[in-house]
């Protein structure tokens, strides 16, 4: 069966249950630990409504807890990235 012959549901699942949760684990231990990441971020600027630049840094320590489960060149380049449009955010601001 080609990509084009499945659902996107089954090629969905094929992805959770397949690489990525031998790369990350668990999906419920890793969004959980993204959870405890994203809360300890969130509590340090809650005196303010989130930005561009927020969501940027969030995605990156998302990038960082994946990378701790399995570490991986490639979150730390999409780790970079994410910092690197948080920054575009800034200047743009």
């Amino acid at each position: 069966m080609s990509i084009l012959e499945t659902t996107i549901l089954q090629e969905a699942d094929s992805v959770v249950n397949g690489d990525r949760q031998d790369d990350y684990g668990a999906p419920e231990d890793n969004l959980a630990n993204i959870a405890q990441g994203w809360n300890g971020y969130l509590s340090a600027v809650s005196s303010r409504p989130l930005d561009g630049r927020d969501v940027g840094n969030m995605m990156a320590i998302l990038k960082a807890i994946r990378d701790a489960n399995r570490p991986k060149r490639d979150n730390l380049v999409d780790g970079a990235g994410y910092f690197e449009c948080a920054d575009r955010c800034e200047i743009k601001r």
